[in-house]
């Protein structure tokens, strides 16, 4: 019996903790199913009991810096009909076929033969046709939005402002480098509707309002990238260029003013059908593409060998044509040599005897320092997706002819908005700038959620020796090379700049050029920095001082306009501007000939190992002043 009795208590406690574990399973599956699983039982119960119409959210504009609109959106609609769902299928057909250029007869037969769930009667419905099927309040009508990008100036700032694919993401540009900024968040139109699909008696449609993205704010001036783009355009059509880039930055907070290359394409008409060319023409070459920037790059050796004390502006170097290095004949540009010069003749002559003498005398672990303090070798952090940053040959390998080389901007590569940026140190004060093209992010209430200031990112010369350079590279657009790019009545400084391009397997691509110019105003004090480059002009004539400067000195000159900056002209501006008749050099001995004109105030570029001139432009009888710059050939 006791057996019994302790048996039993076994078995009713076994079955007591049964019976509660499977409450205990019970409670917890309801907690699971009521609480953890809530969301997702109430979004599928919603999907049953509802139809659901996604509404589009309005991406955020993109503004320039004074409120002009260069890209925002179209909002375009498609209308449905839920055949369940409609009471009067005749006046629903014959309705939406008069408002929506439809087929009345076949939109009746589809609506009253129930084969489809839903009906898409029309895409692309302006929002005035929309209000006024809305304003009938047809059963079974229903609506969905779709956001269209455009661009109001087409192919403008292409590069920069970028574009969307078709589900409205960012691709390039100002669209992929802030896309989560101009993304808004969807809406939803939601319809109560039976197991069946058909819309409940007294049901309701619910509309979920979308939230727009945000709006982004440029540096970039419409009125300054005009102008940049008009410079541009001429001067690809000119000299038939493969390419040509501009870009306009403030010397003292690194916001760009303008950026423009071509070729391009209208961002309204995206030309998706070639993948490589789209590819090619969506990069900016101004800070995805690097160059060797010849002459332009002297501007640095210049600086760096100033700050170390190793010149002065009276020093005397002689240029025979050449320097023998490393057993290796490097040329000058002008290979009859420019005689004795001082330094600062050397810098409006651009001769690359002086600038390999600077660069040996630094050494080249003292010279990379200096490479590494104007921020070479690493990228500007400039707010566009795919910059790239220099190409040269590491410290450790640097043999004394590749210094030399490197001096005078050979043998070294980089992106233009690098170059640009590491002048830009050397002429306002030493600041090594971080460049950016947005000012700020506003969200739909107002509120500034991104707000993009100056950044100093370093120093790469003193204020001493920043004065100097931008004292030196004034005369170069008074008295050198780059004249053209002089506007009379203003203070102007520049470099101009010609390199040879490279073939893929790194032989010289013959005949294959990039002229440039970097240039600054007011020079004592700069404010705007300029680089221009024309990449393989065609015509024949490629120096930067002719092919560059000329359309920086445009640049220049309207933006004095559009910012109402009066001239104050010297004597020498009043000079400038006088007009005389280009004189006839062809068949002069090239000495004669350089003689008659620099007695005229005027600089040249030339080609060939001659002792006669064979061909000059502009041609004789020409009207010029002493700002052009005249290119000869000797035979």
């Amino acid at each position: 019996m006791n057996n019994f009795n302790f048996y039993f208590k076994r078995r009713l406690s076994a079955f007591t903790v049964l019976i509660a574990f499977v409450f205990a399973a019970l409670l917890g599956r309801l907690f699971y199913v009521q609480v953890v699983m809530s969301a997702d039982l109430q979004a599928k119960a919603l999907d049953q009991w509802t139809r659901d119409l996604e509404l589009d959210a309005e991406r955020g504009k993109i503004y320039d810096r004074n409120g002009v609109v260069l890209a925002e959106n179209s909002t375009k609609y498609t209308v449905y009909v839920r055949p369940n769902a409609v009471s009067d299928p005749e006046s629903v057909a014959q309705a939406l076929g008069e408002l929506l250029d439809a087929d009345c007869e076949k939109l009746l037969g589809e609506i009253k033969a129930h084969k489809k769930s839903e009906i898409t009667v029309a895409k692309n419905v302006e929002r005035y046709t929309m209000l006024d099927i809305m304003s009938r309040e047809m059963n079974g009508v229903y609506f969905s939005s779709k956001n269209n990008r455009v661009y109001p100036y087409g192919n403008f700032l292409t590069q920069v402002v970028g574009f969307v694919n078709g589900d409205g993401s960012g691709q390039s540009g100002i669209e992929l480098f802030y896309d989560k900024y101009l993304t808004g968040t969807d809406g939803r139109s939601l319809t109560e509707t039976d197991l069946i699909g058909k819309g409940l008696k007294g049901g309701a449609t619910v509309y979920i309002p979308s939230i727009p993205g945000m709006n982004v704010n440029l540096t970039v001036d419409y009125r300054i990238q005009s102008i940049v783009e008009s410079a541009v355009s001429e001067a690809a059509e000119t000299h038939k260029a493969k390419g040509v880039a501009a870009i306009v930055m403030n010397a003292k907070t690194g916001e760009v003013a303008a950026m423009a290359q071509y070729p391009s394409y209208d961002l309204n008409y995206v030309p998706r059908g070639d993948i490589a060319a789209l590819f090619e023409n969506s990069k900016s070459a101004l800070i995805s593409g690097v160059f060797e920037p010849g002459s332009t790059f002297k501007i640095l050796t210049a600086a760096a060998a100033l700050e170390e004390g190793l010149v002065n502006s009276s020093k005397l170097f002689t240029c025979p044509g050449y320097r023998i290095v490393d057993g290796q004949k490097i040329k000058c540009w002008k290979t009859k040599g420019h005689g004795t010069q001082t330094f600062i003749e050397g810098i409006q002559n651009s001769c690359n005897c002086v600038f390999m003498d600077l660069v040996q005398a630094l050494g080249t672990e003292r010279f990379y320092k200096y490479l590494k303090k104007f921020g070479i070798f690493e990228r500007t952090g400039i707010d566009l997706r795919g910059e790239a940053s220099a190409l040269s040959i590491a410290e450790k390998n640097v043999k004394t002819v590749d210094l030399a080389r490197i001096g005078f901007g050979q043998a070294i590569a980089m992106t233009p908005v690098e170059l640009l940026n590491a002048v830009t140190s050397v002429v306002n004060g030493g600041n090594v700038l971080t460049p950016y093209l947005v000012s700020s992010i506003i969200d739909t209430n107002g509120k500034i959620v991104l707000r993009n200031y100056p950044k100093i990112k370093g120093v790469s010369v003193s204020g001493k020796t920043s004065a100097v350079m931008r004292q030196y590279l004034e005369s170069v657009v008074k008295n050198g090379g780059g004249k053209a790019a002089g506007v009379p009545g203003y203070p102007i400084g520049g470099k101009t700049g010609t390199a040879q391009k490279y073939q893929s397997g790194g032989g010289i691509a013959q005949g294959k050029y990039i002229g440039s110019f970097i240039g600054f105003y007011p020079s004592y004090d700069p404010e705007y920095v300029l680089m221009f480059i024309v990449d393989e002009p065609g015509t024949g004539v490629y120096y930067g001082s002719i092919v560059a400067a000329p359309y920086a000195g445009k640049i220049f000159s309207s933006m004095f306009n559009y910012l109402d900056i009066e001239p104050n002209f010297t004597e020498g501006d009043f000079a400038d501007m006088v007009e005389f008749e280009m004189p006839d050099l062809r068949g002069m001995a090239f000495y004669d000939a350089e003689s008659l004109l620099k007695k005229m105030g005027i600089s040249y570029e030339f080609e060939g190992d001659g002792d006669f001139i064979t061909y000059q432009i502009p041609a004789a009888g020409s009207k010029i002043t002493a700002r052009n710059v005249v290119y000869i050939t000797t035979g």
